[in-house]
């Protein structure tokens, strides 16, 4: 398997990314992302709406239709599926090496 430029992500991309598995909107997506980090990982809102408008140019999210007019909704795209797939492999080799050298 070819190793995508884009790899490592960010531990915040990373995140983000698995968060818009669910369509949500910025602040859902901070909160979303402190959940499954059992708090490890906090995004301030500079950085949340700056990593938004990346993984928009990336084409790896994309805004969705919502019944909310104030607040834009997200959602991962394939080709953000995709990269994150690659990074969860990544990572899972990772974890195996270290596994192996009994870390």
């Amino acid at each position: 398997m070819k190793r995508s430029k884009y790899l490592p992500l960010t531990e915040t991309t990373y995140y983000i990314l698995i968060a818009l598995l669910e369509p949500a909107h910025g602040y859902r997506i901070m909160q979303k992302v402190e959940e499954i980090s059992d708090g490890d990982v906090r995004i301030a809102a500079g950085t949340m709406y700056g990593a938004i408008e990346n993984l928009l140019k990336l084409k790896w999210i994309e805004a969705v239709p919502s019944d909310d007019k104030r607040r834009k909704v997200y959602a991962i795209t394939d080709s953000g599926r995709q990269i994150l797939q690659l990074e969860t492999e990544r990572i899972r080799k990772l974890s195996q090496l270290a596994e192996n050298y009994h870390l």
